[in-house]
This record gives C-alpha cells, sequence and structure tokens, in this order.
C-alpha cells in the first residue's frame, strides 16, 4: 500500500461558552482546527485533526499546521502507510523538528492501519486496558467564585475531575483554588493548571498558602528548572505538562523525581507512535498520565479516547473530550460523554467518519 494523496481542510470551532482563558491573559473564542486526510492505492482513506491552542500555549500555531503539511507533503507520496516505524523517521529526516506537524500524518496512518486490519486503534495500540476512560473539565479562568459556580454545573453533569485555570494573580489564584476545593467532595479530584503563567516567586507563594488544600499543581512556571524548585518546596502531587515534549525530557524528570503525573499531548510529541513510546514508559515507571491534546473537535476526541482506552486505569489519570467544549461536529461516530465517561469505537480505525461534505474545498490537496 502507499501513500497517494494528503488532503487539509481549515475549520473554525466555536466555543460553547463563548470563550476559554487561561494564565497571562491569554483567551480564545474560535479555534483553528486542521482535518487532515491521507488517501492511498488501495481506496483506504485515513483521518486526522491538529488544533494548536492559538500561537501563546506551545511553539505551534493553526496556520503552521497546514504550512508545514504543505512542506512536507509532497515528500511522503509513495510511502508505505502501514510502516508507522519508517513513516515517522523520513518524516524527521525530512522537517527537523515541529512535532504537531506531523502528529496528524501519523495518526491517519494509524487510522489506515487499523481500516486495513479491521481493529480498531486502541487494539493496535496494545488492546483495551479498560472499557469507559474518566473526563476531567477544563475551568476557564475567572473570578473565583464563577469558576466555583462552573465546577457545580459540570459535576451535575458526571465531572468529578477538574482541571482549573490559574497562573494569573498569585492572590487571585490562591482564592479560586480555596472557593473551588469548597464545592467539591472529597473524592473528586481539583488540579491548578497554571500554564506556565507564573514565575517562581508567585509559585512559591501560592503553594506555601493552598498546603492545606487538596489540590494537585501543574505546570507552575515557564522552566523546567523553576518547576523543579517548586516541586522542592511542597508536599502537595505535582503534574509537569508544557516541558515534556519528548522521551529524553520524560527521562530527565523520571530521573530528577520531578512530578507525579504528566499530561500527555498527542499532538505535542508528534503523533500516536510517539505518544505510545512515552505511554508505555511511564506506564512502566508507574507515572500517571492526563492523556488529551492542545485542542480540538470530533476527531481529536476519538484520537485520544483510543490511546485512552488502551492505557490501564491506573495509570490513565483522566483524559478530555474536546469535542463537548465546542459548537461544531466534525465526524459522525466520534465519543459521546456519559457521566463523566467516554469510550472508544470497535469499529476499525478511529470509527470515525468526517462530514466532508460539510468542509467545503481543501486548503491543502498534495498528489
Amino acid at each position: 500500500m502507499k501513500i497517494t494523496a494528503i488532503k487539509a481542510w481549515q475549520i473554525d470551532l466555536p466555543l460553547v461558552e463563548g470563550r476559554y482563558s487561561w494564565s497571562n491573559g491569554n483567551y480564545m473564542d474560535v479555534f483553528d482546527t486542521t482535518v487532515v486526510a491521507v488517501e492511498t492505492d488501495a481506496g483506504i482513506t485515513g483521518y486526522a485533526e491538529c488544533c494548536p491552542l492559538g500561537s501563546a500555549y506551545l511553539p505551534s500555531y493553526a496556520l503552521g499546521v497546514r504550512s508545514g503539511l504543505m512542506e512536507i507533503a509532497p515528500k511522503l507520496i509513495g510511502l508505505d502507510p502501514t510502516n508507522l516505524g519508517e513513516l515517522n523517521r523520513h518524516m524527521d529526516s525530512v522537517l527537523r523538528g515541529h512535532p504537531y506537524i506531523k502528529a496528524p500524518i501519523d495518526i491517519a496512518c494509524w487510522d489506515i492501519l487499523g481500516k486495513f486490519t479491521g481493529l480498531p486503534v486502541y487494539t493496535l495500540l496494545g488492546g483495551a486496558a479498560q472499557e469507559k476512560v474518566a473526563l476531567y473539565r477544563a475551568i476557564s479562568q475567572q473570578d473565583a467564585a464563577t469558576m466555583a459556580g462552573k465546577i457545580a454545573g459540570y459535576r451535575a453533569e458526571g465531572y468529578t475531575k477538574f482541571q482549573l485555570k490559574v497562573g494569573g494573580n498569585a492572590d487571585d489564584d490562591i482564592a479560586r483554588i480555596r472557593a473551588c476545593r469548597e464545592i467539591l467532595q472529597p473524592t473528586d479530584i481539583l488540579v491548578a493548571d497554571a500554564n506556565t503563567g507564573w514565575t517562581q516567586h508567585e509559585a512559591a507563594r501560592v503553594v506555601a498558602a493552598v498546603k492545606d488544600v487538596d489540590v494537585y499543581i501543574e505546570q507552575p512556571c515557564t522552566s523546567y528548572d523553576e518547576c523543579l524548585s517548586v516541586r522542592k518546596r511542597t508536599a502537595l502531587p505535582f503534574v509537569l505538562d508544557e516541558i515534556i515534549g519528548d522521551v529524553e525530557g520524560l527521562l530527565r524528570a523520571l530521573s530528577d523525581d520531578a512530578m507525579d503525573v504528566i499530561n500527555l499531548k498527542i499532538s505535542k510529541v508528534g503523533g500516536l507512535t510517539k505518544a505510545k513510546l512515552i505511554r508505555d514508559l511511564c506506564v512502566q515507571r508507574r507515572i500517571p498520565m492526563t492523556i488529551e491534546d492542545t485542542w480540538g473537535g470530533d476527531i481529536v476526541t476519538a484520537t485520544i479516547a483510543h490511546l485512552a482506552r488502551s492505557t490501564p486505569e491506573e495509570f490513565c489519570f483522566s483524559a478530555t473530550d474536546f469535542n463537548s467544549y465546542v459548537t461544531r461536529g466534525l465526524a459522525d461516530g466520534a465519543p459521546r460523554r456519559e457521566a463523566g465517561f467516554m469510550t472508544a469505537a470497535d469499529r476499525p480505525g478511529l470509527g470515525i467518519e468526517p462530514k466532508l461534505a460539510e468542509f467545503g474545498e481543501p486548503a491543502l490537496a498534495i498528489s
């Protein structure tokens, strides 16, 4: 089997809540996502989606996905999409860095492999390790009372895990953490995610002020060394996200005892092939993971569901149903939340069918 064409569509994803805000005053009103199709001479087409969280979160941005695909796609025509190791080595040789650009190609080829073998992607990733996956809900940064009220509403929908967007003024963040923890049950999980927004001294103040609160501290500062310094100052459980982007970064963090949990974002690390490698290493080292991505709709959510379903529950801290945050559907057959959980389809590949008739003309078509 050989790749014969690669196409990409640009699609806007408005938000159910109207706006999503996180650290340092950053926000998004509409997400710019890219849906990718990899076509083959066997008549099998694989699909994927990549949706960066704007341009101020990670070294990625929406236009970069499509311009990067324009650069790399001609160099992939004729490759075997089921030979995922060779495909990834080739992508790394013809485009240095930029893993988020390669991620949708890799994921679409996993979809092809699943359709070719008649197996769901979660089976190819190691088999079903859990039947349903617990979800967290991200709570956009607002005042403490509003955020606490949103948690109460989402808890009524079945969520028991919440990721609080902090990383603003330290005093305001202390109030946010305390207000939100107070309305939760003892068995509920609360994560205070600063998204690199605090300086080291601000993070030190916050962790000292909430040391009596049952809360996880996530990615307080920009650099690894700053985060490690904060980690050493607190007994609260610690999550690393933005600075864990590859195996080398994970190995360093494991060696330094830098965290208790990581966030594994599939596009950040380059797709399912590399995410599986990191996932398996974390399981071996007994490090739980939140399995997610930077953002997205139905196809991203399906991809998350397959990786999460093939991860043992003990090490799957949570996952994300991004398609419930946006107002537009991209595919039939995508996972749907039920009482705070989702699962991956048992159909071949990712188990989704993109609504191509609604997408219009592709922004990119290489053959």
